[in-house]
């Protein structure tokens, strides 16, 4: 069995469906030989969808994930098609276009905070509706997370065009900022994935987003949190 999905969700965020084959089968469990599926990871949730086999019969997608190697699509229910057979797979269109202007957005939200108070991601989590991000913060100060969002709302009003590109890992750590989390990366990826959004923010990233700036909308503060020493957490959401 090979330990490669070809994830078509990565080199077009915007691919809603495709045509692919069964490469094995265990239950509700299934591996595919290519995916427009994104699979959970990096604080972006999997997407949802369907799995259509050459008969007709449909499989709601409830998650997609990475294990043993693997990219897994969990299926509602057990699934009656076989190894070798052809399914057509469509994703929850909706739901991954608000999950790609979030992850955009907050990429230009952790490039201000980086640039402005020089503090890195700890943790993330977006979400449809709202997202959070936690900021290795020394001291609590929401006045600071307001004028940081109103400066990401200057930046999301512009017409700038995103770029996805692939470098070696020792060239693309030579890029400053590329790593905005405080976690490093593990030393067995050789060739690092880069979103740059010019101008703004260049950094290593497996996620999907939007093409271009202007189709994410406005960020709008929901909360900020103390969550202890060191950590500071602000929640958020978009409108059009």
């Amino acid at each position: 069995m090979t330990n490669y999905t070809q994830l078509l969700c990565l080199e077009d965020s915007y691919a809603r469906e495709c045509e692919c084959n069964v490469v094995a089968v265990n239950g509700k469990e299934i591996v595919l030989d290519q995916t427009v599926f994104y699979p959970r990871g990096g604080g972006q949730p999997s997407d949802k969808g369907k799995i259509v086999s050459s008969g007709g019969s449909e499989f709601l997608v409830l998650n997609v994930l990475k294990k043993e190697g693997q990219i897994i699509h969990e299926l509602e229910m057990p699934a009656t098609f076989a190894a070798g057979d052809k399914v057509h797979c469509t994703i929850d269109w909706t739901r991954r276009y608000k999950l790609m202007r979030m992850h955009t957005a907050a990429h230009v939200l952790g490039a201000t905070m980086y640039n402005d108070l020089g503090v890195l991601i700890s943790g993330n989590q977006l979400e449809e509706e709202q997202s959070r991000f936690d900021f290795t913060m020394e001291n609590f100060d929401r006045a600071k997370f307001e004028q940081i969002v109103e400066k990401v709302n200057t930046v999301l009003s512009q017409n700038i065009e995103i770029k996805t590109y692939t470098l070696p890992r020792e060239e693309a750590l030579k890029l400053p900022g590329v790593i905005k989390l405080a976690g490093a990366l593990p030393p067995s990826i050789s060739h690092l994935r880069i979103v740059e959004i010019p101008g703004v923010d260049l950094q290593a990233d497996g996620g999907t987003h939007v093409r271009n700036l202007n189709e994410v909308g406005k960020m709008n503060l929901l909360k900020v949190d103390n969550k202890g020493k060191d950590n500071r957490r602000i929640y958020f959401t978009l409108s059009p």
